[in-house]
C-alpha cells in the first residue's frame, strides 16, 4: 500500500498543481509545468496498466482540486445532504480521472514498449487531447476544467475564435510536451510558441470592435440565498426587490432577470407576470421563470411585454443530471412507482427541444443559455442562423462563493470568443456582467450583492472561424498530431 501511495502521491499533486490554472486563480504559468511533469511520468512509465494509473492520479488531483464547489449544492439544507458532499466530490474527482486514464493507456498501447521518449510522449498528447473532447459529449458531457481554460484570462484565450476551447487544449498540451520531448531545445521551442500565442492574442485584442447597436440593456442581481429563495417570505421580498430595480430610472431598452428569478409558477398574463410589467412600464422584461405544460415541469426564459404578456419563450434543453432531472427516472417512475425521479410527473425538470435563436424585434436576435448550457460549445454552435448576441441566465448561488461561479462566467466568455458575439450574463448572486465579442469585461456588478447594472449592448464581430466550421480546425490539427506519432518510428530519449 505504501509503494502504492508512493507511486501515485505525486502524480495527484502534480493534478493539484495544474488545477491553479483553472479559475479564479488562472496561474496558467503553475499548471503548465506541472503538465509538463505529468506528460514526463505518464510517458515515462512501463507499460499501459503503470501508464493509465500514473495518468488517473494526475487527472484526479487536477479535478479534486478545479471542481470543490460541487460541495456546495449539498450544503444547502446541510442537516439532510452534508453527509454526501465529500462523497460527491471524491467519486467526481475519479470518475472525471478515468478519461485520462484511458488516454495513458491508450497512448503506451498505441506507442508501444520501443517507440521512444518522444512517440510515447506524443502519443499521450494527442490521447489526452481526444479524451478531453470526448468527456465534453459522452454521457450528456461535461467540458469544465479543460486543460485549455487555463487561458481564458489571457490574451491566448483569443486563439478560440479559430480552434475552439479544444483547439487550446491541444495547444497546451504541445506546448508543455516540447520540453519533455527535446530538453532545453524544446523549453526554447515552448516559450517561442507561447510568446506568439501571446503576440496573435494581443493583436486581435487590439483591433477595433464594430459599434453596438445603442441598446441599453439593465441586468437585474437580486442576491438570493439559495437555501431562503423559495421560503414565502424570502419569495414575496425578492419580487418586490426586482420590480424596485425594474421600475428604477432612466429606462433602459430591456431589463434581464436572472434565471428561475420569478419565485412563482409563471403563467402569462398570470398577476405575477402583470406586477413585471407594472413595474417595466413598458419596457420588455426577460426573467428566468418555471412553468408547468401538463404534468411537466420546464426550467424556462420567457419575456414579458405590457400587460403579463409574453413575447418571447425559451425552455431550458440540457438539463443538469441529478440536479434538475434522475437519468432513466421516468423509466423508474414507470417500474417502480418512484415519482420523485420523473420529469413527467413535475419533479424534474422535462427538456426542451435545443438551441434556438429568439427574434426579439429591434432588440435584435439572441441566443438563450440557461445556466449549465453556456459550457457547450457544441450547442452554442448549434443554430443555422447567427445570433447578434449571446444571453445568459444562471442562478450560481448552487456553485458557492469561492471558485464555481468565476469558472462558469469564464467558460461562458470563451463561448463570446468563439462565437465573435457579444455576451449578456445576468446571475442570481454574480457574476453578472456584459461582455464584448472578444470575451473581455466591459461592465459588471460586484459579486454578491442586491443591485442593477445598466449597460450598453456591444457590437458582434464577423462570423468567427470557430462559428463557421466548429471542431474541424482541432479535429484537423488531431489527426495530424495523430498522423505523426503513428508514422513516426520513434525518437531518442533526450
Amino acid at each position: 500500500m505504501r509503494g502504492v501511495l508512493r507511486n501515485l502521491g505525486p502524480a495527484f499533486g502534480l493534478g493539484l498543481l495544474t488545477a491553479a490554472g483553472q479559475l479564479p486563480l488562472g496561474a496558467w504559468y503553475v499548471a503548465l509545468p506541472a503538465l509538463a511533469v505529468v506528460i514526463a511520468r505518464v510517458a515515462g512509465a512501463e507499460g499501459a496498466r503503470r501508464a493509465a494509473v500514473q495518468a488517473w492520479a494526475a487527472g484526479a488531483g487536477q479535478f479534486l482540486g478545479a471542481l470543490t464547489w460541487i460541495i456546495s449544492p449539498f450544503l444547502v439544507e446541510p442537516e439532510v445532504y452534508a453527509w454526501m458532499a465529500p462523497f460527491a466530490l471524491i467519486l467526481m474527482a475519479a470518475g472525471l480521472a478515468l478519461f485520462w486514464a484511458a488516454a495513458g493507456a491508450l497512448s503506451a498501447l498505441v506507442a508501444g514498449a520501443v517507440g521512444g521518449q518522444g512517440r510515447r510522449v506524443a502519443a499521450f498528447v494527442a490521447a489526452l487531447a481526444g479524451m478531453e473532447a470526448l468527456r465534453g459529449v459522452l454521457f450528456t458531457g461535461f467540458p469544465w476544467a479543460l486543460p485549455g481554460h487555463i487561458w481564458i484570462d489571457t490574451p491566448v484565450a483569443q486563439l478560440a475564435a479559430w480552434i475552439g476551447a479544444n483547439g487550446l487544449t491541444l495547444l497546451t498540451l504541445v506546448v508543455a510536451a516540447l520540453p519533455v520531448m527535446f530538453g532545453p531545445a524544446g523549453a526554447a521551442l515552448a516559450a517561442l510558441a507561447l510568446a506568439m500565442a501571446f503576440g496573435l492574442g494581443t493583436l486581435r485584442l487590439a483591433a477595433p470592435l464594430p459599434d453596438g447597436p445603442g441598446l441599453i440593456f439593465r441586468l437585474v442581481q437580486p442576491n438570493a440565498r439559495q437555501d431562503l429563495k423559495w421560503d414565502p417570505e424570502q419569495a414575496s421580498r425578492l419580487y418586490r426587490l426586482q420590480t424596485e430595480f425594474t421600475a428604477a430610472e432612466p429606462r433602459p431598452d430591456l431589463v434581464i432577470w436572472p434565471e428561475t428569478a420569478l419565485p412563482y409558477l409563471y403563467e402569462p398574463w398570470g398577476d405575477a407576470a402583470q406586477g413585471v410589467a407594472r413595474a417595466a412600464r413598458g419596457v420588455p422584461v426577460i426573467t428566468g421563470v418555471q412553468r408547468l405544460e401538463g404534468d411537466a415541469a420546464y426550467n424556462s426564459l420567457v419575456m414579458i411585454g405590457a400587460g403579463g404578456a409574453e413575447l418571447a419563450s425559451y425552455d431550458k434543453a440540457h438539463l443538469v443530471p441529478f440536479g434538475e432531472y434522475i437519468p432513466f427516472g421516468d423509466r423508474l417512475h414507470a417500474w417502480f412507482g418512484l415519482r420523485a425521479f420523473a420529469a413527467q410527473a413535475g419533479f424534474g425538470y422535462a427538456a426542451g427541444p435545443g438551441p434556438r435563436v429568439l427574434d426579439l424585434g429591434p432588440l435584435g436576435r439572441a441566443l438563450p443559455l440557461i445556466c449549465y448550457e453556456a459550457v457547450f460549445p457544441l450547442e452554442v454552435n448549434a443554430p443555422a442562423e447567427r445570433p447578434g448576441w449571446l444571453l445568459q441566465i444562471t442562478n450560481d448561488a448552487w456553485f458557492g462563493t469561492l471558485t464555481g461561479p468565476f469558472q462558469h462566467a469564464g467558460i461562458a466568455r470563451l463561448r463570446a470568443i468563439e462565437q465573435g458575439l457579444p455576451l449578456v450574463r445576468v446571475a442570481n448572486t454574480g457574476v453578472t456582467q456584459m461582455v464584448d465579442a472578444r470575451g473581455q469585461v466591459t461592465h459588471e456588478l460586484d459579486f454578491g450583492i442586491a443591485s442593477f447594472l445598466d449597460a450598453p449592448l456591444p457590437g458582434a464581430l464577423p462570423p468567427t472561424v470557430y462559428s463557421r466550421f466548429g471542431e474541424i480546425p482541432f479535429l484537423v490539427l488531431l489527426a495530424a498530431l495523430c498522423a505523426a506519432v503513428i508514422l513516426r518510428r520513434g525518437t531518442a530519449t533526450p
